[in-house]
């Protein structure tokens, strides 16, 4: 401006104005400081968290409210399998974004099976967002959560319950249409579980078993007999499986060198071999 005032004199004022109005254009808000739209920022996501903390109770008090004998009959069932309260077991549920598996469990021809994994889970710190250079830390937590089965990696224990029929499950019935059961998965070793599961607590209990429903013969029939036979060698396989993953089956280690130490020509390698 004041070269453009040097050169055409009193043009001072009009330069002036002209370099006013371009800066009152769009450079105006590159300009300003970026403090305020932070703040403004900052203000939101809070009122952002608070409104999904306020959906989140909502949501678990309508899900309270419909508990009843069946949603109880679960919760009694993994509190003693896991060792947690009940309170503990109740409040994991109505909180796991899953819940709805439990009705389609519950309703007439609905899920076959329910799964519960109780594992470490990484957990990160609440603050590791002020942490200078933003680096996180996660923590290992045991937690309990609802699962298909098919999207988490299984490291610890599963629960499951099992439907016997299409019937629909009500406080009266639960009892009698659902089974419960646990297998064991500690370190990854998901073999051995299922292995153990079957060995000690299905087939004995199969073997024990007295009403066989429509087979009058129960045990004494032949195609139960050949049943409880695949099953013994199913576990078998399983085992055999496990143990060649463990490396538990080794080749005999041959020392190879006092048939090649000595080895100079072709007729040697042929002796040799």
């Amino acid at each position: 401006t004041e070269s453009k005032y040097h050169r055409h004199g009193g043009n001072l004022k009009t330069r002036s104005s002209e370099l006013g109005s371009a800066v009152s254009g769009s450079s105006l808000t590159t300009v300003l400081p970026a403090s305020s739209t932070v703040k403004k920022s900052k203000v939101l996501s809070s009122e952002s968290r608070e409104e999904l903390a306020k959906q989140a109770k909502e949501t678990k008090e309508e899900r309270r409210a419909r508990i009843d004998g069946r949603h109880r009959y679960l919760i009694s069932r993994l509190a003693d399998g896991i060792d947690l309260s009940e309170q503990q077991v109740e409040e994991t549920i109505i909180s796991d974004d899953k819940f709805q598996l439990i009705e389609q469990f519950f309703a007439p021809s609905g899920l076959k099976k329910l799964l519960f994994f109780y594992q470490d889970v990484l957990q990160q710190k609440s603050n590791a967002s002020l942490r200078p250079d933003a680096s996180t830390n996660n923590l290992p937590q045991k937690n309990l959560f609802i699962t298909m089965g098919s999207t988490e990696d299984f490291t610890g224990t599963c629960a499951f319950f099992l439907r016997t029929s299409d019937e629909v499950i009500t406080a009266s019935n639960v009892s009698q249409e659902v089974n419960f059961g646990m297998f064991d998965c500690a370190n990854g070793n998901i073999l051995q579980g299922l292995e153990f599961f079957l060995s000690q607590i299905m087939i004995p209990a199969l073997k024990s078993q007295q009403n066989w429903g429509a087979v009058k013969e129960g045990l004494k029939n032949r195609q139960i007999q050949e049943f409880l036979y695949a099953v013994d060698k199913f576990v078998g396989t399983l085992s055999s499986s496990r143990q060649n993953i463990e490396d538990k089956i080794q080749l005999t280690k041959v020392d190879i060198d006092v048939y090649v130490r000595n080895l100079q020509n072709p007729s040697d390698y042929i002796t040799a071999g």
